[in-house]
C-alpha cells in the first residue's frame, strides 16, 4: 500500500503544482520552461508507475461491499468518461459546455470505480483521483478558465462519441489482461 500512496502523492502532487501559480512560476523561472516540463513529465511518469505497481501489489482490505448492480452502473458511466477524455483532445462542441472535459472524464472514471470497488486500495486510488479532479476544476475556474465560444460541425461531436466508445470497448476487452480484473465481475 505504501507504493500506491507514494505514487499518488507524486502524481497528484505534481499535477497540483499549476494550482499554485507562485510555486509553478518560481520553478519555471529557476529551471526554464522546457526543463520544468521535463521534470513535470518524469515525476508524473514515476508517480504513475508507482500507482500501477502499488495497486497491483496492495493487499485486498475490504472496507465495504458494493451493492448489487454497482458494476453495471459503473459500466454505464464509463462510456461518458471516455467520450469526455476524447473531447479533451479533439475539436468539438463539448468545450462549449464544460471547461474541463478531461477532468470530468477522470472524475467519472474515478466515481464509476468507487461505486464498483469497496477495498482500501481502490478507495485510495479512485478517491484520490476524484478529489484531485474536482479540486483541479475549482482551481482552474478560480484562475479564469472559460468555456469555448467556437462552434464546430456536429460531425466532430459524433467523432468524439465514436472515438470515446471505441476506446471504451477496447479497454473493456483488455481490462482483465491489463488489470487482472474482469469488469463484468
Amino acid at each position: 500500500m505504501t507504493l500506491l500512496i507514494l505514487g499518488l502523492v507524486l502524481f497528484i502532487g505534481m499535477h497540483l503544482l499549476p494550482a499554485s501559480v507562485p510555486a509553478r512560476g518560481a520553478l519555471v523561472e529557476r529551471l526554464g520552461f522546457n526543463p520544468y516540463r521535463g521534470l513535470f513529465s518524469l515525476v508524473s511518469l514515476a508517480g504513475l508507475a508507482l500507482i500501477v505497481y502499488g495497486k497491483a501489489q496492495a493487499p485486498f482490505v475490504a472496507v465495504w461491499q458494493p451493492p448489487a448492480g454497482m458494476r453495471h452502473l459503473a459500466l454505464a458511466i464509463m462510456p461518458f468518461s471516455f467520450m469526455l477524455l476524447a473531447a479533451s483532445k479533439m475539436r468539438s462542441n463539448v468545450k462549449r459546455f464544460t471547461r474541463h472535459p478531461m477532468l470530468w472524464g477522470v472524475a467519472l472514471w474515478a466515481l464509476a470505480h468507487l461505486l464498483a470497488n469497496g477495498d482500501l486500495a481502490s478507495m485510495l486510488l479512485f478517491g484520490g483521483f476524484l478529489a484531485y479532479s474536482l479540486f483541479a476544476m475549482w482551481s482552474a475556474n478560480r484562475r479564469g478558465a472559460t468555456l469555448s465560444d467556437r462552434r464546430h460541425p456536429v460531425g466532430r461531436d459524433m467523432m468524439v462519441a465514436v472515438v470515446g466508445i471505441a476506446l471504451y470497448v477496447l479497454l473493456l476487452v483488455l481490462h482483465g489482461r491489463l488489470f487482472g480484473v474482469s469488469p463484468a465481475g
